[in-house]
C-alpha cells in the first residue's frame, strides 16, 4: 500500500466544514488521552522531528519529566553515533510512512539503552507515532531471549483516528485508518460508519446506537468485530467523543480504533485475575484520593500523602508522580484498569501495590473513574489493606462471599457490567464522597444508593429519598429545606424538610437534573455550608448529610444549555457511578427472571416451576429499552397470566412492540402508540415516561388527554 496520509471531505456540509475545521484538535486530544497512561513507551513527533507529546512511560524511559522532552529533537537523546542514523530513520519514515528499527538512547546519567521502536506517519496531519521498548541485554537472560516478551505489542503500534458527522458518515480519514481497515481516503470519505462493523451488528444497528449513546454520555466505549475492506475481522477497541461547538450544540463525533485482536484474550484471563475480584472487608476505609488530568497529579489529599510516606512539600516540588509509585509488574493490570475507564467510564476495583518514598511496598485496593475524556480528568480512590493483610488469616472466603452477596442482595446478576458496579459501591461506601449515579430509566439506580448507604459507617442512621421529578417544581424547594409556621398560605404547622430528617445519615436525590434552575444555587450552598435555613425561616440549621444523586439525563449536556449549573454539576460528580442498562448485560436477564417470577409466584400464593426455553430466549434477545423496571414488569404480569407450573409469558406483546408501525396509521395513532409503549416500559409512572420522551410532566399529561391514554391501556 502507497503512504497513507490525511483525507478531509473536499465539500462537506456547514456542520462538516465545522468537524473539518476543529476536529483534528479533538482528535489530538482524544489521542493523548488513549496514550498517556500505556504501560509501553509512546511518542508523538512533528514532521520537523520535534517531539510534541509524550507518554509517563516514555518519561520513565528517557529519564526525564515530559516538560524536558516536549519540544526537543527526536536525535537528542541518541548516542551520538547513532544520530546519523536517526536522521536517514526520519526521511524514510516521511517518504514511506512506516519505519522500526533500534538505536542506542542516551539518559541524562550517561546510561545507555538498546531500544526498538515502531514508527507510523500521519496519525494526525504532521503528527507522526514512535513506540518504542527497551531491549533486553543478553547478559540478563544468559544468551535467550523470548521474543513474545521481547517485542512491542501490536495493539499500541498504530491508531485508527476519523471523524463523523451526526449521521455517522465519515468525514476525516487519517492514515491509520487507512492502514487498519485497508480503505484509501477516497474509498472511506462519505461511507457511513456502519460499514466498518458486522452484518449482524449492521442488523442490529449498533453502529447508530453507539452514536446515540456517545451523544448521551459524552463520550462512549465499547469493543467487538469490526471488518476490513478485504472481508477480514479484527478485535476491535473502541472510544467515541462527542463534539460540540461553543453552544453546546451537537456537531459530530471524533473516533479512536485500536486492534485489539492479540491483546483481546490476555484481557479476559486478566479480569479473572484473583486480585481483581476478591471482596473487600466492609470494614475498610479509603485512606487516599488521587485526582489527576491525563498523566500529572493536580491533587492529592493529606491521607494519601502519609500512606506513601510524602510531605505535601514533597508533593507541590513535584516529587510525586502517580505513574511512578507503581512497581513494573503491576503494569499490565494498571493498563486494563485504564482501558476498562476510557470504555465504561471507571474500573473494576483490583488490588496492587504502591511504593513508598522509603522504598517499601504498601498493599492497596484502587478504583479510578474517568470524570472527562478530553481533556482527560480522571480521579482514584486508594485503600490500604495492610490491616486486611495482618488478619487476613482469620477469614473464611465463603463467609466473605456470603457477606459481599446480602450487602447486593437487591442487586441480582453476576455479570462483569454488575460486578464492576458493585466494585466501585465497595471503594466509595466507606467515605463520606458525594456520589452521581447515571443510567437509563429502570437500571438499578435507586438500588445503588441503598447498597451505598448499607455499607457506609451511616448505615444504622436514616436513609431519606426524595424524588425530584415526582414533586411539583413550586413544592420542592419546601420539601428539601422545610419552612416554618406561616411562611406561606396554607403553612398552618411548622415542617422539617429532607435535609434535616437526613441529618448525620444519607440523602438521596433522584432525578436530579429536574430540579429548577432557580432552585439549584441554594441547593449548591447547603452542600457548601452545610447548613441550611427553612422557609420563613431566620434560624440557620447545621447539617450533616452524605448527599447521593442520580439521574437517567445527560447533564453535561445539560450544563452546556444553561439548564443546570456547572459548580453544581461538579460538586455532585465527585465520584461517578454508571449503571449499564439491561442490554449490556444480557446475561443477567435468565437470573432476574429467575428472581422476578419466584418473587410474584410467592406473592401471589402460586406454584411456577420454570420458564420455557423459547420464552427464555425471547426475553434475553429483546432489547428491553425500560430495562431491569420493564423486565421486572414483564414477568410479574406473566405471572399473573400462568395457570400452572410453567410460566406463561405473553410474548406476542414483545413481538408486536418490535413490529414496525403500519403505513396507513395517522400522526395521532403514531404517536399514541409510542407513548403507550413508553408508559408501559416506565411501569406506567408518567414523570418517568415524560424524561425518557424528553418532555415535561404537565405536557405529557396534556398530550395523554389529547390522544385518550387513560391508565386501561396500559
Amino acid at each position: 500500500m502507497p503512504f497513507a496520509t490525511t483525507h478531509f471531505d473536499t465539500s462537506p456540509s456547514p456542520v462538516g466544514r465545522w468537524l473539518v475545521d476543529n476536529g483534528s484538535k479533538e482528535l489530538e486530544s482524544l489521542l493523548r488521552a488513549i496514550i498517556c497512561h500505556s504501560a509501553v513507551p509512546i511518542l508523538i513527533a512533528d514532521s520537523d522531528c520535534n517531539y510534541r507529546e509524550v507518554n509517563a512511560c516514555a518519561g520513565r524511559l528517557f529519564g526525564l519529566p515530559r516538560d524536558k522532552i516536549v519540544g526537543r529533537k527526536v536525535d537528542d537523546f541518541a548516542e551520538p553515533s547513532f544520530k546519523p542514523q536517526i536522521s536517514e530513520f526520519w526521511q524514510a519514515l516521511l517518504d514511506k510512512g512506516e519505519q522500526e528499527g533500534t538505536f542506542r538512547l542516551e539518559r541524562p546519567d550517561g546510561s545507555l539503552r538498546d531500544v526498538a521502536y515502531v514508527a507510523k506517519g500521519n496519525v494526525l496531519p504532521v503528527r507522526h507515532l514512535l513506540v518504542l521498548h527497551e531491549k533486553t541485554p543478553s547478559s540478563q537472560t544468559g544468551g535467550f531471549v523470548d521474543e513474545d516478551e521481547d517485542r512491542i505489542p501490536a495493539w499500541v503500534t498504530d491508531y485508527a483516528l476519523f471523524l463523523l458527522d451526526l449521521d455517522g458518515q465519515i468525514v476525516a480519514w487519517h492514515a491509520g485508518a487507512e492502514r487498519i481497515y485497508q480503505y484509501t481516503g477516497n474509498e472511506a470519505i462519505g461511507l457511513n460508519v456502519s460499514s466498518l462493523y458486522t452484518s449482524e451488528d449492521i442488523l442490529d444497528a449498533r453502529a447508530q446506537g453507539e452514536l446515540k449513546r456517545s451523544a448521551a454520555a459524552s463520550h462512549f466505549g465499547s469493543e467487538g468485530w469490526q471488518v476490513k475492506k478485504d472481508g477480514s475481522r479484527f478485535w476491535a477497541n473502541v472510544v467515541t467523543l462527542a463534539l460540540q461547538d461553543e453552544s453546546g450544540e451537537l456537531r459530530g463525533f471524533a473516533r479512536v480504533v485500536r486492534d485489539f485482536s492479540e491483546r483481546h484474550e490476555r484481557d479476559e484471563a486478566l479480569r479473572r485475575n484473583p486480585a481483581r475480584i476478591w471482596p473487600m472487608a466492609a470494614e475498610s476505609a479509603i485512606v487516599g484520593v488521587v485526582s489527576g488530568e491525563f498523566d500529572l497529579t493536580p491533587d492529592v489529599n493529606e491521607a494519601f500523602l502519609a500512606l506513601v510516606g510524602y510531605t505535601r512539600e514533597d508533593f507541590l516540588a513535584g516529587r510525586i508522580r502517580w505513574p511512578d509509585l507503581t512497581p513494573p509488574e503491576y503494569a499490565a493490570l494498571d493498563e486494563l484498569a485504564y482501558e476498562e475507564g476510557l470504555r465504561f467510564g471507571g474500573c473494576t476495583l483490583f488490588e496492587k501495590e504502591l511504593i513508598r518514598s522509603d522504598g517499601a511496598l504498601v498493599p492497596v485496593l484502587v478504583a479510578t473513574a474517568v470524570l472527562r475524556l478530553s481533556p482527560f480528568r480522571w480521579v482514584t480512590f486508594v485503600q490500604d489493606l495492610r490491616e486486611r493483610d495482618r488478619v487476613e488469616s482469620t477469614y473464611d472466603r465463603n463467609i466473605q462471599k456470603d457477606d459481599v452477596n446480602e450487602r447486593f442482595e437487591a442487586m441480582v446478576g453476576n455479570s462483569a457490567a454488575l460486578r464492576r458496579v458493585q466494585r466501585l459501591i465497595e471503594v466509595v461506601a466507606p467515605t463520606d464522597a458525594t456520589v452521581l449515579i447515571l443510567g437509563e430509566t429502570g437500571t438499578g439506580k435507586e438500588q445503588v444508593a441503598h447498597a451505598i448507604h448499607k455499607m457506609s459507617s451511616r448505615r444504622d442512621l436514616p436513609f431519606i429519598t426524595l424524588n425530584c421529578a415526582a414533586i411539583p417544581a413550586g413544592l420542592l424547594e419546601s420539601e428539601l429545606f422545610g419552612y416554618e409556621k406561616g411562611a406561606f398560605t396554607g403553612a398552618s404547622s411548622q415542617k422539617v424538610g429532607r435535609f434535616e430528617l437526613a441529618n448525620h445519615g444519607t440523602l438521596f436525590l433522584d432525578e436530579v437534573g429536574d430540579i429548577p434552575l432557580e432552585l439549584q444555587s441554594k441547593l449548591l450552598r447547603a452542600f457548601q455550608e452545610k447548613s441550611i435555613e427553612r422557609l420563613g425561616g431566620t434560624r440557620t440549621i447545621p447539617i450533616n448529610v452524605r448527599l447521593v444523586a442520580a439521574t437517567n439525563r445527560n447533564l453535561t449536556r445539560m450544563v452546556g444549555d444553561k439548564l443546570f449549573r456547572s459548580d453544581l454539576y461538579y460538586r455532585l460528580k465527585v465520584f461517578p457511578i454508571t449503571t449499564p442498562p439491561l442490554r449490556d448485560r444480557t446475561e443477567d436477564i435468565p437470573i432476574l427472571a429467575q428472581h422476578f417470577m419466584k418473587k410474584y409466584a410467592s406473592t401471589m400464593n402460586r406454584q411456577i416451576d420454570e420458564i420455557p426455553l423459547e420464552t427464555m430466549r425471547t426475553l434475553v434477545n429483546w432489547p428491553w429499552p425500560g430495562n431491569v423496571r420493564e423486565l421486572e414488569n414483564f414477568i410479574e404480569r406473566s405471572v399473573i397470566l400462568s395457570r400452572g407450573p410453567t410460566l406463561h409469558a405473553p410474548l406476542a406483546e414483545l413481538r408486536e412492540e418490535a413490529l414496525p408501525l403500519a403505513g396507513n396509521m395517522t400522526l395521532d395513532q403514531v404517536e399514541r402508540e409510542h407513548i403507550i409503549r413508553v408508559l408501559r416500559a416506565s411501569g406506567g409512572v408518567v414523570s418517568t415516561a415524560a424524561s425518557r420522551l424528553g418532555l415535561l410532566r404537565t405536557t405529557l399529561h396534556a398530550r395523554m388527554l389529547k390522544l385518550g391514554i387513560s391508565r386501561k391501556d396500559l
